[in-house]
């Protein structure tokens, strides 16, 4: 297949409306930071919005949304590839825009950060290979939890495809994985099975790899059951997760709203299957989806370095907005010119030195990204 034919082949896989619901899950996230998480707990700094924190209150949730993209898109992406293939893709993915967001944040919070956040360049480096806390090192920001969550379900992907059970037996995986899930919430509670599990959040997980299941034709009842079944762990374990916000806020969320949350996310992962194309000519498209990732990475522990140097210049229904602008400006240009040409480079890098066959017998590309977006203790991100 030539490259040109390559690109035209991707281009149509694309499920384009995913794109926007990462948008929307990231403003999510930056909203419920600006507007309430902040300036509630561990004075990270002045700047909230009451008016709107009856609603923004719930966007910590906007994670939970990018796991379900995630199960779907990362299963979805997996087809056709061996281990090398898919090892080389997701780093390629993760790791240069990581990296340059990381250091950004590492310099505004060293110049701009004292003294509600100080870094160090010992810090720095142990964020290098993002499982900072393995290094007794905490996170240059606390969204990097997720991130470590993502490469957690990576490696369960990669042993799939390994093993030779991917993507055949997926269903008993999930089936396996809820099992487990539920024991160790609900009787065992052993960290390292958490940690290595993701009981925190498998279901959404679960829920997104279902729908790669019925999407590629497997329109079962019992894949159908396991779709439920998956959408009503992620309904507990959203619930679950909302206790810590709850009692670290001393705020009330309506068990209701947690739960009917979680099921709009596993919807709207659904409902954008069935939307061919969208009103936006493909350049918007991937601009939107390239630079929710670096606008996640970067906009929390950094902009509240900057409302904390702002503070008495500006009310803060003008500079919520401005850094937010400001956020997406340097999200679009780490996208643009630093992540997209570091992605082909460690590609290229990574084809040449990695041994192993260097293709499978029928690759699929899909570029559709996601990320991935990491639970490292919930106090550092929320």
């Amino acid at each position: 297949m030539s490259e040109t034919t390559a690109q035209s082949s991707a281009s149509h896989a694309r499920v384009q409306a995913l794109d926007l619901l990462r948008l929307f899950a990231a403003l999510a996230v930056v909203s419920y930071h600006y507007s309430f998480r902040g300036a509630s707990a561990d004075g990270m700094t002045w700047l909230s919005l009451p008016a709107v924190v009856p609603v923004t209150k719930y966007g910590f949730l906007g994670v939970q949304l990018f796991f379900v993209i995630s199960g779907f898109v990362i299963a979805y992406s997996a087809e056709g590839r061996t281990v090398r293939q898919f090892f080389i893709a997701r780093f390629a993915r993760i790791y240069p825009g990581f990296l340059a967001c990381m250091t950004l944040t590492f310099l505004v919070l060293f110049f701009l950060g004292p003294p509600e956040a100080t870094v160090s360049p010992i810090q720095w480096l142990a964020n290098l290979v993002i499982v900072s806390p393995a290094l007794k090192q905490p996170f240059v920001d606390g969204v990097y939890w997720s991130i470590v969550y993502e490469l957690v379900f990576y490696a369960w992907i990669a042993g799939l495809i390994a093993g030779g059970f991917f993507p055949r037996r997926l269903p008993a995986f999930v089936a396996g994985w809820l099992v487990l899930s539920l024991a160790n919430d609900l009787f065992l509670d052993i960290g390292a099975l958490r940690r290595v599990l993701l009981t925190d959040d498998s279901g959404f997980f679960a829920a997104g790899i279902m729908l790669y299941v019925l999407h590629s034709g497997r329109r079962t009842i019992a894949n159908y059951g396991l779709l439920a079944a998956a959408v009503a762990v992620a309904v507990l374990q959203g619930n679950w997760g909302a206790d810590w916000v709850r009692d670290h806020f001393s705020i009330v969320l309506s068990p209701v709203a947690v739960g009917a949350i979680s099921v709009t996310a596993v919807a709207l992962v659904a409902a954008c299957l069935f939307i061919r194309r969208l009103p936006l000519s493909a350049g918007a498209i991937l601009a939107i989806g390239g630079l929710t990732y670096p606008l996640y990475l970067i906009h929390q522990m950094a902009g509240f370095a900057i409302f904390n140097r702002l503070a008495g210049f500006a009310s803060a229904p003008v500079l919520a907005p401005a850094v937010l602008a400001l956020m997406l400006a340097v999200a679009f240009l780490v996208y643009r010119y630093v992540e997209r040409p570091g992605q082909r480079a460690t590609k290229r890098l990574l084809d040449r030195f990695l041994p192993g066959a260097k293709r499978a017998a029928s690759p699929r590309e899909v570029p559709i990204r996601v990320f991935g977006p990491v639970r490292i203790p919930r106090a550092v991100t929320r």
